[in-house]
């Protein structure tokens, strides 16, 4: 077995006036179940939170002109990806935009699992036919918009694959 690698990762909930969130459609390697995430990754060594955000939206989306928002969500999530073994541990932010535009992926090595884009609408997360990554998105979103950004100290949800 692998050692396990560590990394840090940031990801945008990009939501929309119209209550719409961009998710990418993932196929892992070796072709398991595809799952939706929102876009984001890995914080490069000496880049700040923003520095790493707006780099990965750019790669991935081809979108820079934004505001990050509030932290809403973190986790630590352990899993194979590949031969590899990730302990990961991510911070969720708000990203409000005025509406959709048309993303597009530059990042070639990402390119290789990205299946599409999709704009969903907030009140469908719930009955998505497949996952969800965080599970509790749905949840997430919702809480976020009744109530706004979290007060306190976020918790960690830990997982283990």
């Amino acid at each position: 077995m692998s050692p396990v690698i560590k990394r840090h990762s940031i990801r945008a909930l990009l939501l929309t006036r119209n209550r719409e969130i961009l998710l990418l459609r993932i196929v892992p390697p070796g072709g398991r179940d595809a799952f939706w995430i929102a876009p984001g990754g890995a914080v490069e060594p000496g880049e700040t939170i923003e520095a790493g955000l707006r780099r990965e939206l750019m790669e991935e989306l081809g979108f820079k002109d934004f505001v990050i928002g509030h932290e809403v969500w973190r986790r630590q999530h352990t899993f194979s990806w590949g031969e590899k073994r990730l302990c990961q541990s991510e911070q969720y932010y708000i990203v409000h935009i005025d509406r959709r535009f048309e993303p597009f992926m530059s990042d070639a090595t990402e390119k290789k699992t990205l299946d599409r884009f999709h704009w969903w609408p907030v009140g469908e997360l719930a009955a998505a036919p497949e996952r969800l990554v965080p599970v509790s998105l749905a949840a997430i979103i919702t809480r976020y918009l009744a109530h706004g950004p979290p007060t306190g100290p976020l918790e960690t949800e830990v997982l283990v694959d």
